[in-house]
């Protein structure tokens, strides 16, 4: 949303999707390369999968009570990020280099990739199932990136305005919204993790 606000958001709109796209990939089938053999239930893989993601589950809700702590009180304006502040900004570069920085090397992002591509390595798919596996994921992950970005160069002005609104909702917002996701996925993935363990 911020990219998309930018003077030259039709260059650089579609520069951060595609390095998006670019870099959930490779974080993705890297995991499902080094996982592989966590398909086998009792393997070491396997456990080492399951405790992946007990610790991705606790992170996330470690997570959720920060952004919960750090949440605006009522009246009070939400502070976007420093970094947050100059994406608007960005060039084309830059934007590629912002989407696959966001998609594969954030904190957040990067447990939750690491945890969905373990999972798929955990299935004991053969190789043409596990790419089609990572690639649902991919397009799963990218779907919002890439759905704004499309919806802004085929909208054009008439974008604008819902595009805005997506935007300032998500900047007034964000600690709550992010709460929730973290505290969702948090609970999803400790009790996958623990329910692999004790099974």
């Amino acid at each position: 949303m911020l990219v998309l606000g930018a003077p030259r958001a039709r260059v650089a709109g579609p520069a951060f999707a595609v390095g998006w796209v670019a870099g959930l990939a490779a974080v993705s089938t890297l995991v499902v390369i080094l996982a592989g053999s966590a398909g086998d239930p009792g393997s070491d893989a396997a456990s080492g999968v399951d405790w992946l993601k007990v610790a991705i589950g606790v992170l996330f809700l470690v997570l959720a009570a920060k952004q919960w702590k750090k949440r605006p009180k009522a009246g009070e304006p939400a502070a976007m990020p420093g970094w947050m502040a100059t994406v608007g900004s960005a060039s084309p570069a830059r934007a590629l280099g912002l989407g696959l920085a966001l998609s594969g090397a954030n904190p957040k992002n990067l447990a939750l990739t690491l945890a969905a591509s373990a999972s798929i390595a955990q299935a004991g798919l053969d190789g043409p199932d596990t790419a089609i596996a990572v690639a649902v994921f991919v397009a799963l992950g990218s779907v919002t990136v890439v759905g704004a970005v499309v919806f802004h160069l085929v909208g054009g002005a008439r974008a604008a305005r819902p595009l805005g609104a997506i935007k300032q909702f998500m900047a007034d917002n964000n600690a709550t919204i992010m709460m929730v996701v973290l505290l969702i996925l948090g609970a999803k993935f400790l009790g996958d993790g623990l329910g692999g363990l004790w099974s």
